[in-house]
């Protein structure tokens, strides 16, 4: 296997956007989700987009968020706080983008494009009052995305909901009546001492052999599957 390559995990905060101004630019999937992600913020979301999914068109349509066709202009930067900028198909736009907002001191985000960002977005479980990130340091957002659906699938029980909520409504309750710091941490302590997480990890068959595989080999064709070397990993995903 290679060595391992130089990562930058970043330094994971939560970051209060509540009735705050967010630019959106691009319209398509990509942009829904994290358009929905700002929504569930509290945050006053703006995009600017030729054109927007069903679901984009629908949060316009009702209020939700504004949308503005026109092309994008440095104006529009104006009391921003964050950008998330999903256009994959203009790298000199991205660069521009990110350099201008940097200088304003604005959070910006480019979807798939590291360089260009000075803020990242892992996958996001959410589940009633759950937030749980999952991060690999941009080295396989697509591993980050199969640990997410595991775990969304976790804590997607009717009891697991209930749970965090009537815990949220005791913690306000003992704030309340305990005003004993030490006590109210011990007391709020013991409600999830018994709470576990169990499982384990299944990994792909062989796969230590098929990864081995694809970083040896030379095939510039793997972009057109009818092309696929015979012993590639890729022809059991294609087959099944």
């Amino acid at each position: 296997m290679s060595n391992k390559s130089k990562t930058n995990p970043l330094f994971q905060v939560g970051i209060d956007i509540s009735d705050r101004e967010c630019l959106i630019i691009g319209g398509e999937n990509e942009s829904e989700e994290k358009c929905i992600r700002l929504i569930d913020a509290g945050a006053n979301v703006l995009i600017i987009a030729e054109k927007l999914t069903p679901l984009l068109t629908k949060y316009v349509e009702v209020g939700v968020i504004k949308h503005r066709v026109d092309p994008f202009c440095e104006k529009d930067l104006e009391n921003i706080v964050l950008v998330i900028n999903t256009v994959t198909n203009n790298t000199q736009f991205t660069k521009d983008l990110y350099q201008l907002a940097s200088k304003k001191n604005i959070l910006v985000n480019s979807y798939d494009v590291p360089a260009y960002s000075n803020f990242g977005m892992v996958a996001l479980v959410r589940k009633g009052h759950l937030r749980l990130s999952v991060s690999t340091s941009n080295t396989s957002p697509s591993l980050s995305s199969r640990i997410r659906q595991d775990m969304d699938d976790i804590f997607s029980t009717e009891e697991f909901l209930d749970f965090s909520e009537i815990l949220a409504e005791l913690r306000q309750n003992i704030r309340v009546r305990i005003s004993n710091r030490e006590k109210r941490f011990m007391l709020l302590r013991s409600l999830v001492t018994q709470f576990k997480i169990q499982g384990e990890i299944q990994f792909p068959k062989h796969w230590q052999e098929d990864f081995d595989e694809i970083l040896r080999c030379q095939n510039k064709n793997c972009e057109d599957l009818l092309n696929i070397c015979k012993n590639c990993p890729l022809n059991s995903e294609t087959n099944s």
